[in-house]
């Protein structure tokens, strides 16, 4: 399982199919009949392969401390509408998985919804997204997601981009109604930009409050991270190396009964991540992360190494 995101599963009869629509509609770019507005389809295919060396469940605060490798299967395809030059809206679908050798009844499976609509008024864009996650472990219900997040965005000058949006979430977890939570927060992010998208770097920050159906699963959370991207010409293709470091703080609201005290938490992850362009439409990711937990309750306090690889074809 990746450190920062949900474990996955295999795609039903009807996934297959929107899939197989969606490749065929991706050869097909298509206009309305409107003169402003275009409608684009895209999306990607990939397959890999990743090691994880302490296999986890993060939203239960659960490690097995032992290792183990899966093979990934995801798939998306997105709908991007033009109204006019400065109003856009899009809308996407999501779908991954993780199969694990050993720990088959972690296998995890994750649909993805998402929309955005933006509107850019003179040097300042307004937008809103929204993203409906569902995953399940070994086939059953586990984790629900809505999430919705209004953002104001802009180039304050010609080097810097700053970006800021407020974000609410409602989360449901399957047969643990005290983790059920909604959580409000801000985000903040500035982009600093070298040599245009060639070279930029991204500096952010994240306050979010969770209020759970359980006292002692409430806390207010603040994070920091830095970002890296660079990219540079090899065999004469566009790759792209990013490097990733991220901090977060969580203090709980009231005392955990294991432990007889509030809870604190630190966590600390680095990423790494390179892609390098095969063809026009496929490309070979490779990337690895180090996340360090830091917790006064023991099953919370655990570090987490990962490695994968993946081929993406595009459409």
């Amino acid at each position: 399982m990746h450190p920062s995101n949900p474990t996955t599963l295999a795609p039903p009869p009807i996934a297959v199919l929107t899939l197989s629509l969606g490749l065929t509609l991706g050869l097909l770019p298509f206009s309305t009949a409107s003169v402003n507005a275009e409608t684009l389809v895209s999306g990607e295919v990939s397959l890999g392969y990743e090691y994880d060396s302490n296999v986890s469940v993060d939203e239960l605060d659960k490690s097995s401390s032992v290792g183990d490798g899966g093979a990934l299967f995801a798939a998306d395809i997105s709908l991007d509408h033009d109204f006019t030059d400065n109003t856009s809206a899009s809308v996407s679908y999501g779908y991954s998985r993780i199969d694990y050798q050993d720990f088959d009844f972690l296998n995890r499976e994750t649909h993805m919804v998402g929309g955005n609509l933006s509107s850019k008024w003179e040097k300042i864009t307004a937008g809103i997204n929204y993203f409906y996650i569902n995953a399940r472990l070994d086939g059953s219900d586990f984790l629900t997601y809505h999430r919705a997040s209004p953002s104001l965005s802009g180039f304050v000058s010609k080097r810097w981009f700053l970006r800021g949006a407020y974000v609410f979430g409602d989360k449901t977890i399957a047969r643990r109604p005290g983790r059920d939570a909604q959580n409000h927060g801000t985000e903040l992010d500035a982009y600093y930009f070298w040599r245009g998208l060639r070279r930029y770097i991204n500096l952010g920050y994240v306050y979010r409050q969770e209020d759970s159906q359980a006292a002692r699963f409430k806390y207010k959370a603040h994070q920091i991270k830095v970002r890296a991207v660079q990219r540079f010409e090899v065999f004469s293709k566009l790759s792209t190396l990013e490097l990733g470091l991220r901090y977060e703080d969580r203090n709980y609201d009231e005392a955990t009964p294991s432990i007889g005290e509030r809870r604190n938490d630190e966590r600390v992850r680095a990423t790494i991540e390179f892609d390098l362009p095969l063809t026009d439409r496929i490309n070979w990711r490779i990337y690895g992360g180090y996340s360090d937990y830091l917790s006064n309750l023991p099953s919370a306090d655990y570090d987490q190494s990962l490695i994968g690889t993946a081929v993406e074809l595009s459409f």
